[in-house]
């Protein structure tokens, strides 16, 4: 064997331990992330869990429900005010839908689908739950009746919007519950 078939054996048998060398070190990172994975889900199963549970659809709902699936940030639901349109422009819930209840189910059924999350609150709770069977006999099956209405929201210090509203600008906490805490406890104090 010449010295060239010897350098190239040579060449050869440090590829393959090379080759060998990457293989072991591959195998080595899986099994390393294998145990991480494991060590981690093991951690993750005795800590308690300190994040809420959004609420669940109810098909009568609170002001307090709606407010708490708001501030979770759930996406995916509309709010519809069926009072007529003079009522709703001096003021609503924040973001709700303007929809009078005489053209509710011509406004709705091309513009929401079926499946999706509604909360329907009028001037009464009677008129809400006519608005929302009305909702209902058109197809869609996911109909809160807000209870309580505006008055209610605006009773937990929910946001509202509207030309009336507009005269009387909300505070921090109408946005923030640890603001509206912060701010009753500083009223509190001062009454003392």
């Amino acid at each position: 064997m010449d010295m060239e078939d010897k350098v190239q054996q040579a060449k050869e048998s440090v590829s393959l331990g090379m080759e060998n060398v990457k293989d072991k070190l591959k195998e080595d990172y899986h099994q390393s992330g294998d145990k991480v994975s494991e060590a981690i889900l093991t951690i993750k199963d005795k800590l308690p869990n300190i994040t809420p549970t959004p609420p669940g659809f109810k098909p009568q709902s609170s002001a307090n429900d709606l407010k708490a699936r708001l501030e979770w940030g759930e996406p995916g639901f509309t709010i519809l005010d069926v009072r007529d349109r003079d009522t709703f422009n001096n003021g609503h819930i924040m973001g709700a839908m303007p929809m009078p209840i005489d053209e509710l189910v011509d406004r709705a059924k091309p513009a929401l689908p079926l499946n999706r999350d509604i909360y329907v609150y009028a001037d009464s709770d009677d008129e809400t739950a006519q608005a929302a069977n009305q909702l209902r006999d058109a197809g869609f099956y996911n109909v809160a009746e807000l209870k309580g209405g505006l008055p209610a929201w605006k009773a937990i210090g929910g946001p509202t919007e509207g030309v009336m509203e507009a005269l009387t600008p909300p505070d921090a906490g109408e946005y923030n519950i640890l603001s509206r805490l912060a701010t009753e406890k500083k009223l509190r104090e001062q009454a003392k």
